[in-house]
């Protein structure tokens, strides 16, 4: 009950709000006000800008998700298998003891033209400084950075958790490790590996500060787009519409997470049901 009446008060009430926000009519001088429309819906669908932004959100997100993936793998297993892995595991979590926007002001130190790489780079010959800022590079770079740790720590739970008599097994009937690691290790995780691609693809959809920060105008999105909506053009109708496309986005996202893990279950159980009979057998 506890838990049904907070995600009530915080979650399903103000979405409700957004929603209704969503089809009402901009006031002049912001807010909302009647009558019912949906011309905050019409416009976004004929302005060929919202779509943009919305595209760079979704691929930025997707290969953010995608690097945090293939180095949250060799990490986990890394920690996992490591005799020091309460060491390894306080490394992955310092990150968090410093501020969000601290270390997004750290990159861009290292990022700017003035900033370490482009010092460095100096002392080596460089003429002119290289332009990492204010590019869908700099903030993808920041996102795996930020949302790193939310993949590894469900993957190293995960293989934490695997036999890996398994993988030995997998090495006497022939496999090379690489193989028995595909094609026995990997299957077994998958459930951790959908959690920690939605721990980190729906907070890097929804990223407002980084792309804001170190992305500028080619890396503004959904969120900046929404911010800029509310704030500076003051149209709370259109921001709400956006809004809704996120959480749209967010939701069918989750939805395949689901039905994957749900179809992964009966899996499992049908091989036990399987290997039970043949046992009794």
């Amino acid at each position: 009950m506890p838990g049904v009446l907070w995600l009530t008060v915080f979650f399903l009430i103000p979405y409700i709000i957004i929603i209704i926000y969503s089809f009402l009519t901009s006031g002049i001088y912001g807010g909302v006000e009647l009558p019912f429309t949906l011309e905050a819906y019409s416009k976004m669908l004929v302005n060929a800008g919202y779509w943009q932004i919305l595209w760079r959100t979704v691929w930025i997100s997707i290969i953010a998700t995608s690097i945090c993936v293939g180095l949250g793998l060799p990490a986990a297993y890394f920690i996992a298998t490591s005799k020091h892995r309460n060491i390894f595991l306080t490394l992955v979590i310092i990150p968090f003891w410093t501020n969000f926007l601290v270390r997004i002001f750290g990159w861009m130190v290292i990022l700017g033209r003035n900033g370490l790489i482009n010092s460095f780079l100096q002392l080596l010959g460089l003429k002119e400084p290289l332009s990492f800022m204010y590019t869908p590079g700099a903030v993808i770079l920041v996102i795996v950075y930020m949302y790193l740790p939310y993949m590894i720590l469900p993957l190293y739970s995960a293989i934490e958790k695997f036999d890996f008599r398994l993988i030995e097994a997998a090495m006497d009937l022939g496999a090379k490790r690489a193989q028995a690691i595909w094609k026995v290790l990997i299957p077994s995780i998958r459930g951790g590996i959908g959690a920690g691609v939605i721990l980190v693809f729906i907070p890097a959809l929804g990223s407002y500060a980084i792309p804001d920060l170190v992305g500028g105008a080619d890396g503004a999105m959904l969120g900046n787009l929404i911010a800029r909506q509310l704030t500076v053009a003051r149209n709370w109708p259109s921001s709400s519409a956006i809004s809704m496309i996120f959480l749209l986005i967010s939701t069918l996202g989750l939805l395949v997470y689901l039905r994957i893990n749900k179809v992964q279950n009966k899996r499992r159980v049908q091989v036990s049901e399987i290997y039970m009979k043949e046992e009794e057998g």
